[in-house]
């Protein structure tokens, strides 16, 4: 699609906003004119993805699991988590960030409380992301499925509308946001536990365990991402224990069931690769 502008402008201007989530950059996105991108057109975008939200509040009882989620350490942590990423991204990637972090755990919430498990407000830790304490244990391997599934799905959707609005209303702080949104839950895919991805795998088979852990591993030897390390050792350890120490019938649970898991989850993981280019420095 052409709109007269140089393309390397618009590769140059879309790079500099994801190089700062390595370099800490503070420089404002810019247009291909070389202006500062104003908060107008950002304020459009994100007027447009709220309307969305809106909607989805009226159809899915949304607001009131929202008020649930948001209790007072949820809001302490995402405050300190906005405050620490804005240091290093600035503070409106930093509070995009964190938004489509609690927006992926509350995909967590909703199904959780549609399968009458209690659980804990999400907390977030810096650079980590964020985590929800189940107060009850899923019935089965399917429960523990979905719940895990939960999280990717509305994450995805998200990070896909704030994508479409970026590159709709020409933002490149929005593209940049989604881009990243879209890579943070396809990461969160891995099969390896405790990623949202090796919860969703036990569904499949036990054997599926160890050879999603071995995908883990190509993944870590491609990325040598540190916290995918870390993943790494406390997945072994789950894998192990899990192994070891199967819960009678746990795992039992009918082929329809596996086989609508295993869709559902290759379903997502294509539509997230399909996209990750998007918005990606450098594509076209």
């Amino acid at each position: 699609m052409s709109d007269g502008s140089d393309p390397r402008q618009k590769i140059d201007n879309l790079a500099a906003v994801y190089r700062s989530l390595k370099t800490g950059s503070k420089a404002p996105p810019r247009t291909a004119d070389g202006r500062t991108s104003g908060h107008r057109g950002a304020t459009t975008a994100l007027g447009a993805v709220g309307v969305a939200l809106v909607f989805l509040a009226g159809k899915l009882k949304f607001l009131g699991v929202l008020a649930g989620a948001l209790k007072l350490k949820t809001l302490a942590t995402m405050v300190l988590s906005i405050g620490v990423y804005a240091t290093q991204w600035g503070l409106s990637f930093a509070a995009g960030f964190v938004l489509l972090i609690f927006l992926h755990e509350l995909g967590h919430v909703l199904v959780l409380r549609r399968e009458g498990i209690p659980a804990g407000a999400p907390v977030f830790v810096p650079f980590v992301g964020a985590f929800i304490a189940m107060k009850g244990r899923p019935r089965d391997a399917f429960v523990e499925a979905k719940v895990a599934l939960g999280g990717p799905v509305l994450g995805s959707l998200a990070a896909w509308g704030v994508l479409a609005a970026g590159v709709a209303a020409r933002v490149p702080l929005l593209v940049a946001l989604g881009h990243t949104g879209v890579l943070l839950n396809l990461f969160n895919l891995i099969p390896v536990s405790p990623l949202d991805g090796g919860r969703i795998a036990g569904a499949f088979t036990r054997g599926f365990w160890i050879a999603g852990y071995a995908l883990g591993v190509v993944a870590l030897l491609a990325t040598r991402s540190p916290i995918l390390f870390l993943v790494m050792l406390v997945g072994l350890w789950t894998l192990v224990q899990r192994w070891r120490n199967p819960v009678p019938g746990y795992d039992a649970i009918p082929r329809p069931q596996r086989t609508a898991i295993a869709v559902a989850y290759g379903a997502l993981v294509l539509l997230l690769a399909v996209t990750l280019p998007l918005g990606a420095p450098g594509a076209g």
